[in-house]
């Protein structure tokens, strides 16, 4: 779809927390913590800017971990004492949710008066807490109908988003991309089929500004192979524009996704690895970048590092001065590939 909106530099949403956010959150006081939670995100937009990022997020500050938007803004649901191995604290559905107001909203008009550049919110797939908070016999009769319900909250959220003047909306589901592999995993409480019609529910087309950018991360890392009919059936099933891909490790795998991806979506590239502070070699990240260009119209694309910073805010996969120095990199990949016209 080649067009000016294709938002070049972007990055998944989770950024390290600064010092004195992570010390308001610890000391308790409510009063404090909004007034740090509102000073850290205004200096994140500064910090974006002076990266020259084409969008713009609230780092996730406002959150305890990357689901925090929807399982702090609904009912239905409890925090249990349960960590799983990535620091997620572990909620169950207890019954259906309901919202009981806006989700991100309230920070995405804030954000949008502070930035001229896009302003960018990052929300979890309804399937993908579907598949992570349902239990039998806690008052729920389906993992398929708890997606189904977070569905509907999701779509009425990206709604106001985009009301608010948010531009580019990423729904993140880490569990997607291991359903692709030759020989997926067991499926779990929610069927591959079952997660494919969520996740289409959330994002069902409706009317919208030219230039926003409904995207899907499905995963963080590409399976070890790659069953092309399951792609195709991803792609074809959730009507999503943009597509956040990895493509930081070079593999056959990372290809087979993009080449099985519509000529028709817009795909972000995940050129950098966000777990590990050594930089990347430049010569090697446009090697990549080419191999996708042979067969990827390079002006439906944009690049970003392979996954958030922080998506659990007390557990950073890299410290503040390694995540801008990853953040440059993926700047300066951009300006190689497009020039410095965005």
């Amino acid at each position: 779809m080649a067009d000016t909106y294709n938002y070049r530099i972007d990055h998944h949403g989770s950024l390290v927390r600064p010092a004195e956010l992570t010390a308001a959150r610890a000391a308790g006081d409510a009063d404090a913590l909004a007034a740090a939670e509102l000073k850290a995100v205004q200096e994140a937009v500064v910090f974006q800017r002076r990266l020259r990022s084409t969008v713009v997020t609230d780092g996730h500050f406002p959150r305890e971990d990357f689901r925090g938007a929807v399982l702090d803004g609904v009912s239905g649901f409890r925090r249990t004492g349960e960590q799983d191995p990535d620091g997620l604290v572990r909620w169950v559905a207890e019954a259906l949710p309901k919202a009981n107001g806006p989700l991100l909203a309230d920070w995405a008009a804030r954000l949008t008066e502070l930035t001229v550049i896009a302003a960018k919110a990052t929300l979890p797939s309804p399937a993908y807490l579907a598949a992570t908070t349902f239990e039998p016999g806690l008052g729920v009769a389906s993992a398929r109908e708890l997606g189904e319900a977070l569905a509907e909250i999701v779509h009425a959220e990206i709604q106001l988003l985009v009301a608010q003047g948010v531009r580019v909306i990423q729904l993140d589901n880490p569990l997607l991309l291991g359903e692709l592999a030759t020989d997926p995993d067991s499926p779990g409480a929610l069927s591959f089929e079952d997660a494919l019609a969520v996740e289409a529910a959330a994002v069902r087309p409706a009317p919208r500004p030219e230039g926003v950018r409904i995207a899907l991360a499905p995963g963080w890392a590409a399976p070890a192979a790659v069953d092309r009919g399951r792609a195709e059936r991803l792609y074809s099933a959730v009507p999503v524009d943009r597509w956040v891909l990895p493509l930081d490790r070079g593999t056959k795998a990372e290809l087979d996704l993009l080449r099985a991806l519509p000529e028709d979506r817009d795909v972000c590239l995940g050129v950098v690895d966000a777990t590990v502070p050594d930089l990347e070699d430049i010569d090697s990240m446009m090697e990549r970048i080419d191999a996708v260009g042979e067969f990827k119209d390079l002006e439906d694309a944009a690049v970003c590092p392979s996954r958030g910073f922080a998506d659990v805010a007390a557990r950073p996969l890299l410290g503040a001065e390694d995540q801008r120095r990853k953040l440059v990199l993926v700047e300066t990949l951009a300006r190689y590939v497009w020039g410095n016209e965005f």
